[in-house]
């Protein structure tokens, strides 16, 4: 009996009611996929159309196209809010 006693008082410490957490938010998945955020607060993504089919495109292209592409002012605002803890 003293051991459930300890268990239900234990449990009573280590529990938390909803009104006291805010609810954690949630991050986007396609942005946490394919966006970084970097020291600087901006981010950044690798542009598409680099993986496959470049016989065709031209070697200017193909170097373009492996280049990173950084998000301007208007995108950090709205990836701000998609990524609220940031990218891994």
């Amino acid at each position: 009996m003293f051991f459930f006693n300890r268990v239900l008082v234990t449990t009573r410490l280590f529990s938390t009611s909803a009104a006291a957490q805010f609810p954690k938010l949630k991050s986007h998945s396609g942005a946490k996929k394919r966006w970084r955020s970097i020291a600087s607060g901006i981010f950044k993504r690798a542009k598409a159309g680099h993986k496959h089919l470049n016989v065709n495109k031209s070697a200017a292209r193909k170097n373009a196209l492996g280049q990173t592409a950084y998000s301007n002012a208007s995108q950090t605002s709205r990836l701000k809010k998609l990524l609220p803890y940031g990218s891994p």
